[in-house]
């Protein structure tokens, strides 16, 4: 089993997480804290400005992945697969995610940077005839990775995955979850609690939620039932993502 990249390169006993924030309001949340109980610093690192929310392609110089032992690319609104977008940032954050995968650096996406990884390593991302926002069930076929239960869905477009990939998770309307080599692509958002949610609300203004029947009080109820469990499976989910796929890598 391998030691962290940070202990082999550095001398050092303390591995590095890099959560990337492609817009500023999709953050690690409950993430940052399962991180962190396994050990880890974090840095950041912001990709679209607030002030360029509207018009959100540009070029990105990214960090070089191999100073981390995980990189966490996280959501956004936009479309991996959009053209104007692909052709900048995207584009660039897809050769930072291959270029970590292939020196064994680990790498969990979450919904936009799971969708990322997918159109990365040749699998599709494209609009979904059925979007999800809420908490759905999830169906597992590793409890040791991703444990079945209600997660937090906001998306529109879903995967297929990628060749030489593994299928972990799905729900009825979207695969949830594949391994390939050291990545881990979610389409759900594990990280979400309230406060998180609470700015997703605010921000909403194309009433998304409500477009698919669900109001922003049916969400908070959801939330507040459900968020205590959902956090202790995220410390399942973190640490099988260790363990399993970053340490258990080629």
């Amino acid at each position: 089993m391998r030691r962290w990249r940070r202990y082999r390169n550095n001398g050092g006993v303390t591995p590095k997480v890099l959560f990337l924030h492609n817009e500023h309001m999709a953050t690690e949340a409950m993430l940052g804290d399962a991180f962190t109980d396994c050990g880890f610093d974090i840095d950041t690192f912001g990709v679209v400005a607030p002030e360029r929310v509207d018009t959100p392609a540009g070029e990105v110089n990214f960090p070089d992945p191999t100073d981390y032992d995980v990189i966490v690319p996280l959501g956004a609104r936009w479309s991996v697969y959009d053209d104007a977008l692909r052709n900048t940032w995207v584009g660039a954050e897809m050769a930072m995610v291959r270029r970590a995968v292939e020196a064994g650096v680990g790498v969990l996406g979450v919904c936009f940077g799971g969708q990322l990884i997918a159109q990365t390593f040749g699998g599709s991302v494209s609009r979904s005839p059925v979007p999800e926002i809420g908490w759905y069930q999830v169906d597992t076929d590793d409890e040791r990775l991703i444990p079945s239960g209600r997660w937090f869905q906001w998306h529109f477009d879903r995967w297929t995955i990628p060749p030489g990939a593994t299928e972990i998770a799905r729900t009825a309307n979207a695969s949830q979850a594949f391994v390939l080599g050291s990545a881990l692509a979610l389409q759900f958002h594990p990280e979400l609690d309230a406060d998180l949610l609470e700015t997703w609300l605010a921000d909403d203004r194309d009433r998304e939620a409500a477009g698919l029947g669900r109001s922003h009080d049916e969400l908070r109820l959801q939330t507040k039932e459900f968020v205590d469990s959902a956090a202790e499976r995220l410390r399942v989910l973190v640490r099988g993502f260790l363990t399993g796929v970053v340490r258990a890598a080629p």
